[in-house]
């Protein structure tokens, strides 16, 4: 009888729910890991009692379509966009003057930080 400590145990990779969305140009889908033997996957929700986990994957049609509609953030982590690197102080300067402000005239505030005030 082999010992389980030895023994390696496969992974099994399903998907779920796979649907097309035209709207957004990609193909949408969860993730199930089934994982027994391994405690958790990174990144993944963990089952209570371990060796399920769940997941949620997107397809965009093309890099265009994922740089029009993917949140900034994650383009910036998949090395799709850049990563503006704004001083303290800036943003700082940018948020009081935004709090003295009501409305749409927020927005004008914080373009007049970036491209100086206009008299």
């Amino acid at each position: 009888m082999a010992d389980s400590s030895k023994v390696e145990k496969a992974v099994t990779i399903r998907t779920r729910k796979f649907m097309t969305n035209r709207l957004l140009s990609r193909k949408q889908f969860v993730i199930d890991v089934l994982h027994p033997g391994k405690a958790n996957v990174p990144k993944f929700r963990t089952h209570f009692g371990g060796g399920k986990s769940t997941g949620f994957g997107l397809i965009y049609d093309s890099v265009d379509n994922a740089k029009k509609y993917e949140p900034k953030y994650r383009l910036i982590r998949n090395g799709l966009a850049t990563k503006v690197e704004k001083s303290r102080k800036q943003m700082k300067e940018r948020k009081n003057r935004a709090k003295k402000i009501r409305g749409v005239k927020k927005t004008k505030a914080g373009d007049a930080a970036k491209g100086g005030k206009k008299k």
